[in-house]
């Protein structure tokens, strides 16, 4: 939810309970007004009648306001609200209704005096809308008077957030910040520049250091890679020598292959792989398989339904479908069978397996192996899914009918 629309809804609901309760208010308080004018009135009115019976000046009742009858007994005084019919309105009218017992020259008298409510009621409503009318404009008003001044203020940190937006590291260009009378933003925009060239600097630096040492392991590897080669080729190595010498130059090109594979996973993370281009991955795994079937003793069966096309540096897309098929194969029986299928847009890679993975949620990590046994690097899944995730590509694993299967969605 955008920053002046959260502001705004709180705004709106605040506004709305205080004009609820404000109104509730009102009306009880007015309500309560009135009503004590009117029973104000009554008592008045009975000041007069007891005046008027006391001095023998009155001798009739005017009923329903007035009436006033001899009684035996002395009771409480009574006031209530009644329901007395109006021949003029031809209706029900309600009437606040005051009945006193007053002894007057040795008489007594039960006094009941009457007076209509129904123009305080008119009033009342008269009042309560008024007020809804005058607090609505208000709100109104204030609303969006409020939202625009809101919106303005706010405005240099949305310029700034979507300039920030296009930052990269890769450029050498400073994000292009709109100045600000506020303070807060001021400092912003100040701690931002900061940040930023801190981060450009930490990143060329970390770029220059990984680029210079897997420049400068290359040559090492290859110099002793060449000089084991011509040991082994010489007629002087006994089996054990022989056997130790194999296994070093393994254990360089295995050297050699993860200095290769942790430069591109770095390349990846950093997004210096920005070229975009059609991919056909159909075409691209079709190559690759074809590729493999002649260095490998794995029977691989390849199917397709349909054309895969993707937007994707090309390149990363080989080192896609060259680890999926390297890592079906290093992990399948020998001369099992590995299964492809392109459907819908989905790439499906099946290898045999006897048991599921114990840890499917460390298959992605860095150097995980399942077992010892193989000798990997542990970063060809790694790659693949970091390359999925820079293209938000879907990856995921299941073990189905004896076969480990990895499923890639290209939508």
């Amino acid at each position: 939810m955008r920053l002046i629309r959260k502001t705004s809804q709180t705004f709106l609901w605040i506004s709305a309970v205080l004009m609820v309760v404000s109104t509730v208010a009102l009306y009880f308080y007015v309500k309560n007004l009135l009503r004590e004018e009117v029973e104000e009135e009554l008592f008045s009115t009975m000041s007069r009648v007891e005046i008027a019976l006391a001095t023998n000046k009155m001798e009739f009742s005017l009923a329903p306001l007035v009436d006033v009858s001899e009684v035996t007994t002395i009771e409480a005084q009574i006031l209530k609200d009644t329901i007395i019919y109006d021949p003029s309105q031809k209706e029900m009218e309600e009437f606040r209704e005051l009945t006193a017992y007053k002894e007057i020259n040795q008489k007594k008298y039960r006094i009941s005096v009457r007076n209509l409510v129904i123009e305080s009621e008119d009033i009342l409503a008269a009042i309560v809308i008024s007020y809804l009318i005058i607090i609505v404009s208000v709100f109104l008003i204030l609303f969006y008077f409020n939202k625009a001044r809101n919106k303005k203020l706010w405005m240099p940190f949305f310029k700034n957030l979507e300039a920030m937006k296009s930052f990269s590291l890769a450029s050498n260009k400073p994000i292009p910040l709109v100045d600000s009378e506020i303070l807060e933003f001021s400092e912003l925009n100040t701690e931002i520049g900061i940040l930023t060239d801190k981060v450009r600097g930490d990143y060329k630096n970390l770029k220059q250091f990984t680029e210079d040492v897997s420049h400068e392991l290359q040559n090492p590897l290859a110099i002793i890679q060449a000089k084991i080669e011509n040991i082994i080729n010489g007629d002087t190595l006994n089996d054990n020598q022989f056997e130790h010498l194999t296994s070093i130059q393994k254990d360089i090109q295995r050297l050699a292959q993860m200095n290769k594979r942790l430069t591109i996973l770095t390349k990846i993370e950093n997004n210096q792989f920005a070229k975009l281009e059609k991919v056909t991955i159909t075409d691209l795994i079709q190559e690759t398989i074809t590729n493999f079937l002649e260095i490998s003793s794995s029977e691989i069966e390849f199917s397709k339904d349909q054309i895969i096309e993707v937007q994707m540096d090309r390149y990363l897309a080989e080192i896609l479908c060259n680890n999926l098929m390297s890592n079906a194969i290093k992990h399948s029986p020998k001369e099992g069978k590995i299964v492809v299928v392109a459907k819908g847009n989905s790439l499906f890679v099946s290898n045999e397996g006897s048991t599921a993975l114990e840890n499917p949620e460390k298959l992605y990590s860095r150097f995980y192996r399942e077992s010892d046994t193989n000798k990997s690097t542990g970063l060809g899944l790694a790659i693949v899914k970091r390359i999925c995730d820079l293209y938000r590509f879907s990856i995921a694993y299941n073990f189905d009918e004896n076969k480990h299967i990895f499923t890639i969605n290209f939508n």
